[in-house]
């Protein structure tokens, strides 16, 4: 890939244009469509997010209003991603007694991620709401609320916070260490780690995607020629690979953040 991203910046250099590549303030940083300077003030990746959390309430408004006995293809799809949350990562994770309790909360960070994330594939949109930090963040903050509430819930208030900082069977003497990093662990690192792994994954794949386009389109339109047109369809085949790659990548994120939200819950709910 760096030699990809290189042959552009190369070729400018000899026919004296210059490739100009993303960078994180183009990407991540837009200038506002709507309402600039007020604190409503909306930009493309703020619209992104509004439109695919619009479509997907439009889709489950949809779904709770005419599901049928014998469902449809639209029908079926939505029951696919919910028995999909529901069993594979539900009743996988926390059984089939604790999975229905939890179902609402892990639905719908799996299928809300899911939609932010394909948003980065879809023409026009061209960018995952996930992709900048604040989304992830929510997402982390809504999981790491419900595992700390169904804790808190199941074990009781002092139980709860004696069980995950003072795991029981270790000497006394070492709970002066080990409660410190219990608690970095549960209450900072966890939700730190489900919201950088999920941005940089998303950051990632979106950057890929722009550099291979851009320098498509200007191997085609700036060096042309038999050489460029050859470049261009290699960084074209390249960023058409990606994109089948980037909608597994946007899928398996959303699965993996809902299957940690389902082991945290586990872990909260368990008797240590």
């Amino acid at each position: 890939m760096k030699a990809l991203g290189a042959a552009p910046i190369i070729l400018a250099s000899q026919s004296g244009d210059s490739f100009a590549p993303p960078t994180l303030d183009h990407e991540f940083n837009p200038d506002p469509l709507l309402f600039a300077g007020t604190p409503f003030e909306i930009h493309r990746l703020l619209m992104v997010r509004l439109i695919a959390v619009f479509v997907l309430l439009g889709v489950m408004l949809w779904y709770s209003r005419s599901a049928k006995l014998v469902p449809s293809r639209g029908q079926a799809a939505v029951e696919t991603l919910l028995d999909f949350s529901r069993v594979q990562i539900g009743e996988e994770i926390l059984g089939e007694d604790q999975a229905a309790k939890y179902q609402p909360m892990i639905a719908t960070v799996f299928i809300g991620i899911l939609f932010m994330n394909l948003t980065g594939v879809i023409p026009g949109l061209q960018i995952a709401g996930t992709s900048l930090v604040g989304m992830p963040l929510i997402f982390a903050l809504f999981v790491f609320v419900g595992f700390v509430l169904a804790g808190i819930k199941s074990r009781g208030f002092g139980r709860f916070f004696k069980e995950q900082l003072f795991p029981s069977g270790v000497p006394k003497p070492v709970y002066i260490l080990l409660a410190p990093l219990e608690f970095f662990s549960t209450f900072i690192l966890r939700p730190l780690t489900l919201t950088v792994r999920l941005l940089s994954n998303m950051v990632a794949g979106h950057f890929i995607l722009v550099l291979c386009f851009l320098g498509t389109h200007y191997l085609y339109f700036e060096i042309s020629g038999v050489f460029g047109a050859g470049l261009g369809s290699l960084t074209l085949l390249v960023g058409v690979v990606f994109v089948v790659f980037e909608l597994f990548v946007g899928a398996l994120q959303a699965y993996i953040f809902a299957m940690l939200a389902a082991v945290y819950i586990s872990l909260s709910i368990s008797e240590h």
